[in-house]
Parts: C-alpha cells; sequence; structure tokens
C-alpha cells in the first residue's frame, strides 16, 4: 500500500517557473527499497481477491459419451511474492517486478456422465512461476497533490498442477490439462486490474500530503514543487518551495532563495535540505504580522534578579527618572525594527536582528509615560533539531549594542544600561523566544509518517536532515 508513499513528494504540481526552491528532498534507493516491501503487502492483499467464476460444460468422451462438468467454490487460499524489485528508470519514473510468485486455490469439482453416475469432491490447483511488471506514473492533482497510476502491466501465468480429490481419478485425469489451462488463463485475466487497482488505492492517502502546512495563528508553510522531479539511477530529488506565508495572504519577501545541492549521501532513506531562505522567510512573515514584539513588566523578571523594572532601578543609572517619576514600576517594549536574518555556515547558526527598546513609565492611573527609546543590535548563536515532525530551534545571545534612539528625559550614558537589557534579554526574552522555537513547524510528511534516528548537519546555506523513515499506518 505505501509502495508509492515514498512518491508521494515527487508530483506536486510541476511548474515553469525558473525559482530556486527553499527546500530539497531526496529519496534514495534505501528509501526505495522500504517502500517495496511495504508496497508488497498490499499487492498481496490485492491478488488474494481474486475471483474465479463458476465454470461448466461439456465435453465427448469416448467411451461414455457427453460428461457434464462444473467447478465450482474456487477461493485463493495463500499468495506468495518471494521475489520483488522496484527500479528507477532515470528521467521518467518507477518500474515494479515481481518473480517466481505463486498462487493456491481451492474448489469443488463436479461431473455426470451416462445420465445417472455422477462424481464430485475437491480440487488444490498451485500455479508457480507468476511474473509481473508494470510501471506508474505520477502526477498532480488540481489540490497540487500526487495522483498515481499505472502506465502498463504485464502478468504471465507459469506452470500449474492441480490435485484432485475424491471420484474417479480415471475420469477428472481426462479434464486435467483442460482445467489447468481454463483457470491459469481465468487468473492472469485478474491480476494487472488487481495491480493497478492496488496502485490506485494509494491516491487517497497521498492526499494527506501537507502541501501547505499551518505553523501557528500567524503563518502557515507551502510545500510545492518548484519543478519537475529529477530522477536519476540512484535517487529521485525533488524541489519544493519551502516558503512561510502570512495565513491567508501570499505576499513574497524582498530576497529569494539561493541555490543550493545536497551531497551524494546515500546511507539514509531520506534526506531533506532547508536553506537559509525559508527560515528568512518565516522572520519576514512574523516581523510582518507583528509577533516579533514583547512587553516586559516587573512581574515576569525572576525574583532572585536583582535587576527590577522601576525608576529606583534605572535612576541609580539615570537620575532624571527617578527625579521626574519617583517610586513608579516601568514597562519595556522590546520589537524588531526590520526582519532578522540567519546565515548558516558550516556547524554554525547565527541570527542578526536589529530592534528597539522603548522604555515606559507606568503611572498610578495606569498612563505610560515614554522615557526613552534605545536602538538595539544583537547577535544570537541558533540550534536547531528535529522534533517528532517538526524542525524546533532556540537561541542564544551572542552580542548587544545599544545605541540611543529618543531620550524624553534628557541625555545619558547608554552604555550604563547595557547590564540593565542583557539581563532583560537574557531572563525574559530570550526564554520566551525560545519556547515558541521549540514548538518548531511542519516538515513535508506524508500521512502517519515517522522519522528514524534524524541526523541534522549545518552546512553553507542549509541544513541538511538525513534520516529513515517509518509510516505506522
Amino acid at each position: 500500500m505505501f509502495l508509492c508513499c515514498w512518491l508521494a513528494l515527487v508530483a506536486l504540481i510541476p511548474t515553469t517557473l525558473s525559482i530556486n526552491p527553499g527546500v530539497k528532498v531526496r529519496l534514495t534507493e534505501k528509501g526505495l527499497e522500504y517502500g517495496r516491501q511495504l508496497g508488497m503487502a498490499s499487492i498481496q492483499q490485492r491478488l488474494k481477491t481474486i475471483k474465479i467464476p463458476n465454470m461448466s460444460g461439456k465435453k465427448r468422451v469416448s467411451p461414455i459419451g457427453k460428461v457434464k462438468y462444473s467447478l465450482s467454490n474456487m477461493q485463493i487460499v495463500n499468495v506468495g511474492l518471494p521475489k520483488s524489485a522496484v527500479d528507477l528508470v532515470p528521467g521518467t519514473g518507477v518500474r515494479l517486478s515481481i518473480g517466481n510468485a505463486f498462487i493456491s486455490l481451492r474448489g469443488n469439482w463436479k461431473v455426470k456422465y451416462l445420465r445417472i453416475i455422477k462424481n464430485r469432491g475437491s480440487f488444490d490447483l498451485n500455479v508457480n512461476g507468476l511474473t509481473i511488471a508494470t510501471s506508474m506514473a505520477i502526477k498532480s492533482d488540481e489540490t497540487g497533490r500526487p495522483a498515481v497510476s499505472s502506465v502498463n502491466c504485464a502478468a504471465t501465468v507459469g506452470s500449474a498442477r492441480i490435485k484432485f480429490r475424491g471420484g474417479a481419478s480415471w475420469l477428472y485425469n481426462l479434464f486435467r490439462k483442460f482445467i489447468d489451462k481454463a483457470l491459469r488463463k481465468a487468473m492472469q485475466k485478474q491480476i494487472c486490474p488487481l495491480v493497478t487497482r492496488a496502485i490506485s488505492d494509494l491516491n487517497p492517502r497521498l492526499k494527506t500530503l501537507n502541501v501547505v502546512a499551518k505553523v501557528d495563528k500567524y503563518a502557515e508553510i507551502e510545500y510545492s514543487m518548484v519543478s519537475s522531479p529529477t530522477v536519476s539511477k540512484s535517487s529521485i530529488d525533488l524541489s519544493l518551495k519551502g516558503e512561510f506565508y502570512n495565513i491567508g495572504k501570499h505576499q513574497e519577501p524582498p530576497f529569494s532563495p539561493a541555490a543550493f545541492s545536497l551531497p551524494p549521501q546515500i546511507n539514509n532513506m531520506l534526506y531533506i535540505g532547508m536553506s537559509a531562505f525559508t527560515i528568512n522567510s518565516a522572520a519576514f512573515v512574523y516581523n510582518k504580522a507583528g509577533a516579533l514584539s514583547l512587553s516586559i513588566t516587573d512581574d515576569m523578571i525572576p525574583k532572585r534578579s536583582p535587576v527590577r523594572l522601576n525608576t529606583r532601578t534605572f535612576g541609580v543609572l539615570i537620575p532624571q527618572i527617578a527625579q521626574r517619576f519617583p517610586g513608579l514600576m516601568m514597562k519595556l517594549l522590546v520589537k524588531t525594527a526590520k526582519n532578522p536574518v540567519m546565515t548558516f555556515e558550516p556547524n554554525n547558526m547565527t541570527v542578526q536582528a536589529t530592534g528597539t527598546v522603548t522604555a515606559y513609565a507606568i503611572q498610578p492611573n495606569a498612563t505610560l509615560s515614554p522615557l526613552f527609546i534605545l536602538n538595539l543590535e544583537t547577535s544570537f548563536s541558533a540550534r536547531v533539531f528535529v522534533s517528532g515532525m517538526r524542525l524546533a530551534g532556540s537561541v542564544d545571545l551572542n552580542r548587544m549594542d545599544l545605541t540611543l534612539g529618543t531620550s524624553y528625559v534628557g541625555e545619558f550614558q547608554v552604555k550604563s544600561l547595557n547590564n540593565i537589557i542583557q539581563v532583560v534579554l537574557k531572563l525574559v526574552v530570550i526564554p520566551q523566544l525560545n519556547v515558541q522555537l521549540a514548538k518548531g513547524y511542519p516538515l513535508p510528511t506524508l500521512g502517519k509518517m515517522k522519522l528514524v534516528n534524524p541526523q541534522l548537519q549545518v552546512l553553507k546555506d542549509y541544513m541538511l536532515i538525513g534520516t529513515d523513515v517509518q509510516f505506522t499506518g
């Protein structure tokens, strides 16, 4: 049933847009082999549904004259597919071949001759040397999800051995060759339609592909194809858009994905390359949605911290604050001024963020009195990891630079606030940011797909996930 699950990502909407992908996916021969193993179970179940209609007729047999015969209640009792292979056809698709298969059938027989003489019994038919060869085509449906179909199929039934039980052996031996041929012919007619149906059964499952996957209330990520898949002798390479959008509004960011190539690795079933463009498109979306801002009050600062958000603490460094706003609590608004930018270097991920810190004194009537606005330049080291079927992350502060944007309380030394703002970033802003980053965003997935022992590498301009895969249903 899952033979083509591996191909689910192959046939999203192929377009003629000459743009670079944000995400690349590579399915290796190891992955195809796993798909073959799963697919054989589906085909085997389909072949077990072969229905042989009752057969009857007359045959003149010397010296007893015409003999009426019938075969009934014929059922498949076993199907074996001991040898099969799936091959990539470069530039085309996938070919499946099955050899040395066998089918066992059981039924009843009955003959009548000389008007009054009847014989009946049961029989077993074992068909060996069954071969099946089929090619599969993959296209996109109207929703941008893949649909599979059988391009061609050929089936050959080899030798058959029938064993009758009951009745006179000399009688049914007269019909042995005839029955062998008739039953093999009846089975052969049904094999390819059943294989084709097994392939078609995949289509409802392929509709589970998350072409557009919701991340949260702000964003969704699109995994549609930007070009046709590339089929080589050893892998299928897919180029996916891999771009974040605001929910319900697909606006392109003011930057484009850079070209990148996956390394020639084959140890895992599946490789997923995520470019810096994908992460930066997320930053564009969240910044545009106003989600990259945080209002901070004193109750958000851990009690153990000596730094408090009030005019007494800040008044030690900026006396005019204590003089003009004595004994008041304060509020800080930290927000980005432009889109954060992430860069990937081997074994290193860095986020550069530019923002502002606006300080307010909270009046007894809850009115906010602005005190100053600081320009904030920060650098964060980032870590990414796979969590289930999502890519998650966390950040740590590397560097912070402050400059004065606007002061409503007169001149003061900005450097005197470095320690306070660092404490606020490390104790409040970064922990809350990491809570959100730990939720992650969906990877391209199909049905009940599970990643097995994923390993992540950070390379130049992209990260690479190498993983085996397991389908749980």
